[in-house]
């Protein structure tokens, strides 16, 4: 006779610890497809109103649309890697892509003009919340473009 037994698929027992900005550490892959930003934008709302971050959404969620979508332009077929933090009254969002820095200087210095310009909305978000961005090689093994933005954390009461 074999026996069986169901394990339960979630319990009523509270999260520890609680959802909270200070735990509020993900990261994610997703295909360099015309479906990842809306993709990253669900997940990154998600989880800022999880970790009670819910009056930055907006702006977060229009920080990583930009920088998914940027990433995905310059490597279609490929894949990103999306990190969302909260570091020292910060949100911080990372977007690795796989578009290699050229080694030319002339192509290299067109193409972060390039980059630049795909990221003008961006600039404008990140300003307007006095906050910092940038891109430049990526260090990991894989090689290609960190994307980052820094957002001082605007939560209400504070």
């Amino acid at each position: 006779m074999l026996a069986v037994s169901a394990c339960p698929l979630s319990t009523d027992a509270p999260l520890t610890p609680p959802p909270s900005p200070d735990t509020l550490a993900y990261s994610f892959t997703l295909p360099a497809g015309p479906t990842s930003p809306r993709i990253a934008r669900a997940a990154t709302r998600v989880v800022l109103q999880t970790h009670g971050l819910a009056d930055m959404t907006d702006v977060v969620v229009q920080v990583v649309s930009e920088l998914v979508g940027s990433a995905c332009q310059f490597t279609p077929g490929s894949e990103l890697y999306v990190s969302l933090r909260y570091r020292d009254g910060d949100v911080r969002v990372i977007v690795y892509d796989g578009h290699a820095r050229h080694c030319h200087p002339r192509l290299a210095a067109a193409c972060d003009a390039r980059r630049r310009a795909a990221l003008r909305v961006l600039g404008c978000v990140v300003r307007a919340c006095a906050g910092e961005w940038g891109f430049g090689e990526a260090r990991e093994p894989g090689g290609g473009t960190r994307m980052w933005a820094v957002l001082p954390c605007m939560r209400a009461g504070s």
